[in-house]
């Protein structure tokens, strides 16, 4: 993948001291279908926390990276296809992302959102709300994980805050790898899970075919 400005190359521009957003191999994996249910199976099962307190910005999501870039900057360069950088800065002006949750491409990076695999509210009711500043600084910006996606908008704004008890993806040959990565996300960060969000996961996987 070639993030170009005034039709450089990333590394060119490397050496004119150009910031240009990194362009990563590939999102992280999910793990196995054995390793995500024996992950869900450990997860402990609560009810949800109180939203008392809750705001997106306790958790300073698209902070800076290494590099200059934010992290939304980051994952449009990771995840796009053909991204061209507007010049002199780390912000794509062209390319194509795809949208796993609805088997669609959106051509317009205006419209190409970037989701929380766990939703920033979801995590606060199931623990985030006793994490400190910095914790949830690393979760809202977590590209470790299986964590940041693309999505289009309208799949974002229908998942909004939802787990997967209340939602699911419509493109149903995406529901093994969600539902291995919302449970990686969960076990990694310590997260609880309720007895309808379990459910709904552990169904989800029944559709994995590895």
């Amino acid at each position: 993948m070639r993030h170009a400005v005034f039709g450089l190359p990333a590394t060119a521009l490397l050496l004119l001291g150009v910031s240009a957003a990194p362009a990563l191999a590939e999102p992280p994996a999910p793990p196995s279908t054995t390793t995500a249910r024996q992950e869900l199976a450990a997860l402990t099962v609560a009810a949800p926390h109180p939203m008392d307190g809750y705001s997106r910005d306790k958790f300073d999501i698209w902070s800076t990276q290494p590099g200059g870039c934010t992290t939304r900057q980051t994952v449009l360069a990771r995840d796009g296809k053909d991204v061209q950088d507007k010049p002199d800065s780390c912000q794509p002006a062209s390319g194509s992302w795809y949208s796993v949750y609805d088997d669609t491409t959106v051509t317009d990076v205006t419209k190409a959102t970037i989701d929380h695999m766990v939703p920033l509210a979801e995590a606060w009711r199931s623990g985030a709300d006793d994490w400190s500043a910095d914790q949830r600084k690393a979760f809202g910006n977590d590209l470790k994980d299986p964590q940041l996606l693309i999505a289009s908008e309208a799949s974002n704004t229908s998942k909004s805050d939802s787990g997967p008890a209340d939602w699911k993806p419509t493109n149903h040959a995406s529901w093994c790898t969600y539902a291995k990565d919302y449970t990686h996300i969960k076990s990694v960060w310590k997260l609880t899970t309720t007895d309808q969000e379990e459910t709904a996961l552990s169904s989800m996987l029944d559709t994995c075919t590895d």
